[in-house]
């Protein structure tokens, strides 16, 4: 049995379109044969391009004009739903902006959120008359009201916890830039204007997030804000997911509305750099070799990430790791005055800290901020400053115990966001909405079940078969994983076999190979497919193995991983069948409707249907490309693809 869930997700800036590419009163085809090409060149030549009158239903002003809805859809069951909406009111209050200059410049955002809140603290009731500002992003500040002044320099004091807990004195200009017009939002709300204002909305929206932002134990990022006080799960290798939640300020029908939803991301565990370590290589430090893999997996992983010193009393100075010794602790030797006297780090730390260091066979932390002169640390005496947010890539094992942590059902997200104590709105709002009804799919006429109506946007290929099945003569099945065996690998395919067949398609019974560990100088016929078997942990094979065969061969593949197919049963075999279907130029299943003509528009004129997608690098690739990819379908059916590839283009 095999289930299949109705709908897909749209990411990116994904999106479906309709073009009609002809008309004519026979049966939607455009014929030339009726004139010669003389005559077509004639009529060519009197084309004029001109730009076209804006249709007559459209709102808008300038040149950006929109379409008006046509009306309101009446088909389906109505239903009331709870959607993940809090409705804000307006008060008359008037929104300032102001841009802030801080002397001397620095990169930190919390640095500078903190200048401002000294600021704020000092000046708050005498300056700026009792207006509690809201700071974003290093330039700018919003207040409700007026200050009293058009432009003035402060002076502040901080405690710099990285320079001996010294006072950096910084210098604030704020200089009003403009206000925010309410009245022009409340007339879009209202109908009466056809832009929404959108630097009034985001305004707003800064505003509704300064007070989580003012919390030490929630971490921002981005719009969303994040603490481990809302939930954590461990991820293993020394991370921790922490729940948070997400708020974006959204015009709607109904109002203005506060979008909040709950969502994860990974942060590292706050604990000794030595215990982080143990965890991330799976070792016990007491008793074990590290191996240069070991050494460039923490080199990786560590880089970047900010600890505090513990063996100097009170004096708890941060800093960003930069990187490691390349030799051991015990063998670490540093220049301990001017006159260039070598001393052991070992020996200097029992002299000075009286501390004698266990882990000697580890590598030490370099940190400080001139590279030719690095700080040495132990890794024992360092802790991992809570609350930084890991952004390098998840390994498979992590992301797996990512996705399950965030698998929530409808009404425990619902309740999760309720938690959060949003002063907005009670409750969410609730929305009529519409459950449209499913249409029939048409299967194989040699089927038991030759139609099917989904049922709760499911069904299954129990009795029925592909209404086209693809054909496949040769066919290689390839294993690059060592957990494989070739019995694993001769039962796979003769299931994998049977069902494709048993689904409706021409199947060779065997792979022109038994099959085989990965070996290219084997590969001497280009086959209509490739099964490869990869690894759990596959790191970056699955993209080259595609990129290889898909853009450069021109081959057919199918990637499997081990532990699906170890244990494969019918519905994962019938799932394979089905992608393996559609990619050697079959055809699943089609809509009862296009068949007899009644899909309303399509079916009356000719039609191309687009689709579109952009597929951005997961955290950690940064060094990868965003991907757009491009999907158009005309016939009339519209249930089949076939791929093209075109040069990549950077674009700006």
């Amino acid at each position: 049995m095999s289930s299949y869930q109705g709908g897909h997700g749209v990411r990116g800036r994904g999106g479906v379109w309709i073009r009609r590419v002809g008309h004519s009163d026979n049966q939607g085809q455009v014929s030339a044969s009726q004139y010669s090409a003389n005559e077509l060149e004639d009529r060519m030549s009197e084309l004029v391009l001109q730009p076209a009158a804006p249709p007559e239903n459209t709102v808008g002003t300038g040149k950006t004009k929109y379409l008006r809805r046509p009306g309101k859809g009446t088909r389906g069951r109505k239903v009331v739903i709870r959607a993940n909406h809090f409705l804000v009111q307006l008060s008359g209050k008037e929104l300032h902006h102001y841009d802030v200059t801080i002397m001397p410049i620095v990169t930190s955002r919390g640095t500078n959120r903190e200048v401002m809140r000294a600021l704020v603290k000092v000046y708050g009731h005498s300056n700026l008359e009792g207006r509690l500002p809201v700071y974003y992003r290093r330039k700018s500040l919003y207040t409700a009201g007026p200050l009293p002044f058009e432009s003035q320099r402060f002076e502040v004091s901080l405690a710099d916890e990285d320079q001996f807990l010294r006072e950096r004195v910084f210098k604030v200009e704020i200089k009003h830039v403009g206000s925010a017009d309410l009245g022009h939002l409340e007339a879009f709300l209202m109908g009466g204007q056809p832009d929404a204002p959108q630097g009034v909305i985001q305004a707003l929206d800064i505003v509704l997030g300064e007070h989580p932002s003012s919390i030490n134990s929630i971490i921002p990022v981005g719009r969303s804000f994040f603490s481990d006080s809302f939930g954590s799960h461990k991820l293993g290798d020394g991370l921790d997911s922490w729940r948070g939640f997400y708020k974006s300020l959204r015009p709607t029908q109904m109002g203005l509305s506060l979008n909040v939803d709950t969502l994860y991301t990974a942060f590292v565990v706050s604990t000794l750099v030595s215990e982080f370590v143990s965890k991330l290589i799976g070792k016990n430090l007491n008793n074990s070799r590290l191996t240069n893999a070991d050494i460039m997996k923490m080199k990786r992983i560590l880089k970047g990430i900010k600890v505090e010193v513990t063996h100097r009393g009170n004096t708890r100075r941060k800093y960003p790791i930069s990187g490691l010794t390349t030799v051991a602790t015990r063998d670490l030797t540093f220049t301990c005055d001017e006159l260039g006297t070598k001393k052991k780090l070992v020996d200097y730390f029992r002299e000075v800290y009286q501390h004698n260091i266990r882990f000697l066979d580890l590598p030490c932390l370099e940190v400080g901020s001139n590279p030719k002169r690095p700080i040495y640390l132990p890794m024992e005496v360092c802790v991992i400053v809570k609350g930084q947010r890991y952004e390098k890539k998840l390994s498979e094992n992590q992301k797996t115990n990512l996705l399950r942590a965030t698998c929530q059902k409808p009404v425990d997200r619902e309740n999760n966001i309720i938690k959060f104590g949003l002063t907005v709105s009670g409750q969410p709002t609730t929305i009529e909405s519409r459950v449209l009804p499913p249409p029939l799919l048409k299967y194989h006429e040699t089927g038991v079940q030759k139609e099917c109506l989904p049922r709760f946007g499911a069904w299954n290929m129990n009795d029925k078969k592909l209404v086209n099945g693809g054909k496949v003569k040769f066919w290689y099945c390839i294993s690059f994983s060592p957990n494989f065996t070739p019995n694993d690998a001769r039962w796979f395919c003769k299931e994998l076999g049977d069902m494709c067949r048993v689904s409706g398609m021409e199947f060779a019974e065997r792979p022109i190979l038994p099959p085989i560990v990965a070996a290219g100088d084997r590969l001497e016929t280009l086959p209509d497919l490739l099964i490869a078997i990869l690894p759990d942990n596959i790191g970056n094979l699955y993209r080259n193995l595609k990129r290889i065969c898909e853009t450069e061969i021109g081959l057919v593949t199918q990637c499997c991983l081990t532990k699906k197919v170890v244990r494969a049963n019918l519905v994962y075999l019938s799932n394979l069948a089905l992608k393996i279907n559609v990619k050697v130029g079959g055809r699943n299943t089609v809509l009862a409707d296009a068949i007899t003509r009644r899909v309303p528009v399509v079916s009356r004129e000719p039609t191309i249907i687009f689709g579109a997608d952009v597929s951005h690098p997961p955290p950690g690739e940064d060094g990868n490309p965003s991907i757009a990819a491009r999907l158009s379908q005309s016939a009339r059916l519209a249930s089949s693809v076939r791929n093209r590839f075109l040069a990549p283009q950077r674009l700006s």
